[in-house]
Formats: structure tokens, C-alpha cells, sequence
């Protein structure tokens, strides 16, 4: 599916969505969503702000927050908490989360044994719709210069002893 294709999928989607619950289909709405289908892994309020000031859109940090949440509730986006402020992202089905805790970096992980092993239980009283999994770690990167540092405390404590 190629970008244009996404971004009209997108829009009838909202478009439908705004229809079914009575609400205006403003150009500010679609200006933020075409700019949010743009947006490359997970994002945060701010910094899709400061992207569409920088496109030269200006628009309130609070309609932003308020078209974010729209998009959440009619399907095109997935609000996701880390550890700290909301992040975002285009709602591409389930999918997994790694997640560093030292520098915060996330990587998306596809495990369709995974999802199919959680989707296809049975709960009592309750059809899931999707799943999200967060896995908190170290990245290699951050495992590395732990090591590293590690090593260098080693070294110097034994050569201080001396």
C-alpha cells in the first residue's frame, strides 16, 4: 500500500469517525493527521508540535493533544507510556515493545507466534481486540558501556591497590 493510499484510508476513517459521533471535519484535524502519518516510530505531543510549526502549520499545543486523542479513539493511532510522557504511534496492529531503560531507546518487535498465543486464549467474560507488550531491558548499545565501564572500575580499583 503506498503512502497516498494510507493517508486517503486514514482520512475516511476519521472522516466516518467525526460523522458517526457529530463532530466538525476541520482542516486543522487533517493538516495533524497527514503530518502524524509522517511521523516515523513513536512520538510524543511536543515534538509533533515542533514538526508542524517547523512544515510552517501552526496550531495550539492543545489542539494537537486534543487531535491525538481523537485519532486514538477512531482507531489511527495507539497511545503507549513508557516510563515517562505519553508516546505515539500509527496503529499498525499488535505488535511488541523493547524497551531501554537506560536511554530509552524502543524497538518494535512482530512476533505473530506471540500475538497468536495471547489473542487466541480465552478469557472469561472478555474478547481481546488487540494486545500490547512492553519488555524492559538494556539495549546491546547500553549493555556494551556498562561493561566497558565496568572494566575501566575493575582495572583502576586494582591498580590503585597496588
Amino acid at each position: 500500500m503506498t503512502n497516498q493510499d494510507t493517508r486517503r484510508k486514514a482520512e475516511e476513517k476519521l472522516t466516518r469517525y467525526l460523522k458517526q459521533h457529530g463532530l466538525r471535519k476541520t482542516p486543522e484535524r487533517f493538516a495533524i493527521l497527514a503530518r502524524v502519518l509522517g511521523m516515523k516510530g513513536h512520538f510524543d505531543a511536543e515534538g509533533l508540535h515542533k514538526a508542524l510549526d517547523s512544515d510552517g502549520y501552526h496550531v495550539s499545543l492543545s489542539t494537537v493533544y486534543n487531535s491525538l486523542e481523537l485519532f486514538c479513539e477512531c482507531g489511527l493511532l495507539r497511545r503507549h507510556t513508557f516510563g515517562r510522557e505519553a508516546q505515539y504511534e500509527v496503529d499498525l496492529g499488535s505488535h511488541f515493545h523493547l524497551i531501554c531503560e537506560s536511554c530509552g531507546k524502543i524497538k518494535e518487535v512482530d512476533d505473530a507466534e506471540l500475538v497468536r498465543g495471547i489473542m487466541g486464549r480465552r478469557y472469561s467474560a472478555f474478547t481481546p481486540a488487540y494486545c500490547s507488550v512492553s519488555v524492559y531491558g538494556k539495549c546491546s548499545s547500553c549493555a556494551r558501556k556498562q561493561r566497558a565501564a565496568e572494566a575501566e572500575k575493575k582495572k583502576t580499583s586494582s591498580t590503585t591497590n597496588i
